[in-house]
């Protein structure tokens, strides 16, 4: 239940398929049931009666024995796979350049470059002074900092302007809730202070020596304060600088790519609003830069003496740019440099000191265009693929005539590139290394095919397979999905996919209602009370695969994580019949008594997802979908549900009590089997190879549905 979509990296292809008889391989063994415990939940009127709600108890040593035995129960109806698990584990890290390095990016007269060691999970960072022929510096080695954790994030990593400090972050849990430290990378001294409760990130102002970073609630797990840290102070001196006070709202910190502002940002699901300082005076404090108003969403950018407004303002859907003084920052002083148009969604904005370069969506595909201030250039990247993703990355430096972008597509390796935007010459910087010397890009085909809703609607399905595959309704295809915030699955490669697809399957990426590949109207109707649509758009899509012959009902897989596991719940509720198996990662599953409780993390901030139940009209509309509610006697899928016990964004309960209630009440002899990651949250596995040994899990499942057991 949260913003950013969890992927786990699925794909598929098999030529040849003999069905085997899941009973004989697996032996008989009795699923855990779990204690009914009625509990009465009542509101509007309605009475709901949850037998399952006391899992919530967290640390509770009989919800621990339940878990433990579905962990257990799982061991043991997959035992018959833990060698396929292993096999196709060491296939797909066979596939990763084990000793790989990030290509470097220049930044305040540093080169930093991350790289991974050959056997090892977590990242080493480093720095080179101005040139790379300097010697390496280590600023933190993340397998040292892991030492003795079952699970490590470091993140936030953030350097003062003269380059001697650096603040970071670490969570050891999983729930993300990180602890700032400050390391003098002059002597390697880590200072004592530790900032507790906090999302990890920080930044600096201008004198080197006061932090401002973002306080987290740690029951709600809402970013709610912006402190300020002075160096060499205790933090019980640290002085609050902002408390978002509104539940529905969140904040953060940062400092403008000029370096001149400081800048916190409040967000809710529909509207943002900002406050700016300047970096070389952080004591004088922040003022408004336009207050909020509900539904006015905008970003901002700094460049010479004025700020560059990105916003849906009057009516501006999907977004247009304005300019405004530095002096003069609300609305009515705002002019339009460009304005709003019906077909392309303006995603964001990158300035350099010559160039404003302008990140755009049109039918779901990337555009990256160039303008110069002067206006003596104008032009677009070419990109002529069929179905692609392109996005700017990192770019901190502000004077320079280089662009750098990330490409990929669900045939082609991530490639970073360099483009120079005065010759328009481009360079290669790095391309990701397929090893094992088996890829050939040549071998595999994508394309993109549109289903027609219900409603009539045309919803775009980037697929991909193995050249050869069978389109005759035999080959097995895994239909991924997430629909939700507005957040856009775009067509990615992976490495680790190219063992389903190497296999005999299909991959879909469904790009149904509730993401924005076809701009915001397509965000705006899968959310709140057209919700629904998020999910008749992925079972309309099933049929159109089904149909066109591209797999069958025997042969056909559904895979979402977080709001993408609601998305699976409710299709199995729905359409169970279109799906041989199902897998459901941190699946956002009891969304009424989610949302109908505030103290659990995030649940105010969703309301304008959505709804919010304690009004009388979304409680009823929620209830016609949330899927824990809407399980019922049928005859469901194969399933794999995983959980995180420490998950700070779907509560491991959540997808507990939903396969209790479905052992309860599925009327058919299929597997339904639950994972829960006793050391991890939302994201799973900490370290690189743990997390690929979650994906061999996850592949080892679906493959032996279809009898694939190498």
């Amino acid at each position: 239940m949260k913003k950013l979509p969890v992927i786990i990296i699925l794909s598929i292809t098999f030529a040849t398929s003999c069905k085997k008889e899941n009973q004989n391989k697996m032996g008989h063994y009795t699923p855990p049931t779990a204690e009914k415990n009625p509990t009465k939940l009542e509101k509007h009127g309605d009475i709901r009666i949850d037998n399952y709600f006391w899992m919530n108890q967290r640390d509770n040593p009989e919800v621990i024995d339940y878990l433990e035995r579905e962990n257990d129960y799982n061991d043991k109806m997959t035992a018959h796979t833990k060698d396929f698990q292993k096999q196709l584990f060491e296939e797909m890290k066979s596939r990763i350049k084990e000793d790989d390095e990030s290509v470097p990016y220049k930044y305040n007269g540093y080169w930093y470059i991350t790289r991974y060691e050959e056997g090892k999970d977590y990242p080493v960072y480093t720095r080179k002074k101005e040139s790379m022929d300097a010697p390496e510096e280590i600023l933190f080695d993340g397998n040292e900092m892991a030492e003795g954790h079952s699970f490590f994030n470091l993140r936030g990593i953030n350097i003062s302007p003269d380059n001697k400090l650096a603040a970071f972050g670490v969570d050891t849990i999983g729930r993300r809730i990180y602890t700032i430290q400050i390391k003098n990378l002059e002597t390697g001294e880590i200072f004592p202070e530790k900032i507790v409760n906090t999302t990890g990130t920080s930044t600096w102002a201008n004198d080197n020596k006061t932090l401002f970073y973002i306080g987290k609630d740690p029951q709600t797990l809402r970013s709610e304060k912006i402190f300020k840290h002075v160096l060499g102070t205790t933090n019980s001196e640290d002085m609050l600088v902002f408390h978002e006070a509104d539940e529905t709202f969140s904040t953060y910190v940062y400092k403008t790519k000029s370096q001149k502002h400081l800048v916190i940002g409040s967000f809710s699901t529909l509207t943002s609003e900002y406050q700016i300082a300047d970096a070389n005076t952080p004591d004088k404090g922040f003022r408004v830069f336009q207050p909020r108003i509900r539904g006015l969403e905008y970003g901002i950018a700094h460049y010479e003496n004025h700020f560059y407004v990105l916003t849906n303002a009057d009516g501006a859907t999907n977004f247009k740019l304005m300019k405004t003084p530095e002096s003069k920052t609300t609305k009515e002083n705002w002019k339009e440099l460009i304005p709003h148009r019906e077909d392309v969604l303006l995603e964001d904005i990158d300035v350099f000191k010559d160039f404003l370069v302008i990140s755009e969506r049109t039918n779901g595909l990337n555009k990256i265009r160039i303008k110069r201030w002067d206006n003596k250039a104008d032009y677009y990247l070419p990109f002529d693929n069929e179905t692609y993703t392109a996005y700017t990355t990192t770019n901190l430096e502000f004077d320079t005539e280089t662009l750098r972008y990330n490409y990929n597509s669900l045939t082609t390796p991530l490639s970073t590139i360099d483009f120079n935007m005065v010759t328009k010459e481009q360079e290669v910087k790095k391309e990701q290394e397929v090893l094992g010397g088996k890829f050939n890009k040549e071998n595999y085909a994508s394309e993109r095919v549109w289903a027609t809703a219900a409603d009539g609607t045309k919803i775009p399905i980037s697929l991909v397979y193995k050249k050869g595959v069978k389109k005759d309704g035999s080959s097995p295809l895994l239909q991924y999905g997430y629909g939700s915030y507005g957040a856009t699955i775009d067509p990615y490669f992976s490495t680790t996919r190219l063992s389903l697809l190497d296999r005999g399957f299909i991959y879909a990426i469904a790009h149904i209602r509730g993401g924005e590949y076809l701009g915001r109207p397509w965000y705006e109707d899968g959310k709140l009370r057209t919700k629904k649509n998020t999910f008749t758009d992925f079972i309309d899509c099933s049929k159109f695969l089904i149909e066109e012959k591209y797999t069958s009902p025997e042969h056909l897989y559904a895979m979402g994580g977080s709001a993408g596991g609601l998305l699976m719940g409710a299709v199995v509720n729905m359409a169970p019949e279109l799906y041989h198996g199902v897998i459901a990662a941190v699946p956002f599953v009891d969304v009424i008594t989610t949302m109908l409780d505030e103290s659990i993390p995030l649940t105010t901030s969703e309301y304008d997802e959505w709804g919010n139940p304690n009004e009388k009209e979304y409680y009823e509309y929620i209830k016609t979908y949330s899927p824990y509610d809407n399980v019922k006697k049928q005859e469901y899928p194969n399933m794999l549900v995983t959980a995180g016990y420490h998950d700070s964004q779907v509560q491991y309960w959540e997808p507990a009590k939903w396969v209790a209630k479905l052992r309860e009440m599925k009327t058919d002899d299929n597997m339904l089997l639950l994972h829960t990651n006793m050391d991890a949250g939302h994201g799973g596995a900490s370290g690189r190879f743990e997390a690929i040994k979650e994906v061999a899990e996850n592949y080892a499942f679906i493959l032996d549905l279809e009898g694939i057991t190498e």
